[in-house]
């Protein structure tokens, strides 16, 4: 892989807290154009990996590069700016209950941009579109269900047109069935704006529906990276008893009719 197409990279990170280890030398690529999925029991360091992408945490040790920086040696302004090519999706959303929907999107434009009032308002109404709820921008936060949150909260990430978004735990608070249209929503917009994506999630239909690799997270290291396809068959042992998957069902087809 070259180094212009590596859009996000954690060499050898560890992180503790109060002398408990979370990270223990996580390392891992992104590639540009690429969904990466975070998988792993809970308390194993998956929102702290995607909080030392975003610079919200800085690393004991290792480093974190996003777009070929080092995330640690930025300062404040030069993080900021790093920050403004980034979506991030929270888990309940975050959106402000007393503005609209339309307001919710326009505050990053507006805190961040020198566009007109007029150019905001296009790309919020684009945006909306993009995430299938044009007519939503009108409504505030109480008014909308949990799906329609979601899918705002990830129009408000794209809205600066981020080269890279990170999702945490998108699926979080939904039924099946709304999951798997976010889901499908989120691979659409991978695929239609080019964007990289990083997503924890443990859910296994997010992952297979959206990443292009999936990344297995155990006591604080990379312990299986893979394809998608191939990491939910999986022959790593411990992998196998945490998506409880029995031996013969992580055989490929072929080795199983053999």
């Amino acid at each position: 892989m070259s180094e212009r197409n590596v859009v996000v990279r954690m060499r050898d990170v560890h992180k503790s807290f109060s002398g408990v280890s979370i990270l223990a030398g996580l390392s891992f690529e992104l590639e540009r154009g690429k969904c990466l999925g975070i998988m792993g029991g809970s308390g194993t360091g998956k929102s702290v990996a995607l909080r030392h992408v975003i610079g919200l945490m800085k690393p004991d040790s290792g480093v974190v590069e996003v777009a070929g920086d080092d995330l640690a040696a930025l300062d404040r302004k030069g993080l900021a700016a790093m920050r403004r090519r980034m979506g991030y999706v929270f888990q309940e959303g975050a959106l402000i209950n007393w503005l609209t929907v339309a307001e919710n999107l326009a505050l990053p434009l507006k805190e961040n941009t020198k566009l007109s009032p007029s150019e905001i308002d296009q790309k919020v109404q684009e945006k909306l579109a993009l995430v299938r709820i044009p007519d939503a921008g009108a409504k505030y936060p109480t008014e909308i269900s949990g799906g329609m949150k979601k899918r705002v909260g990830i129009a408000r990430a794209l809205i600066t047109d981020p080269a890279l978004i990170l999702y945490d735990e998108p699926n979080a608070g939904l039924d099946p069935e709304i999951s798997r249209s976010i889901n499908r929503l989120m691979r659409d917009v991978s695929e239609e704006l080019g964007v990289s994506s990083l997503v924890v999630e443990h859910r296994v239909d997010c992952l297979r529906t959206v990443a292009d690799e999936v990344l297995f997270l155990y006591k604080g290291q990379a312990l299986v990276h893979e394809p998608t396809e191939s990491f939910f068959r999986p022959k790593n042992t411990r992998l196998r008893e945490f998506l409880g998957v029995d031996a013969a069902d992580a055989q490929s087809p072929d080795q199983a009719s053999s």
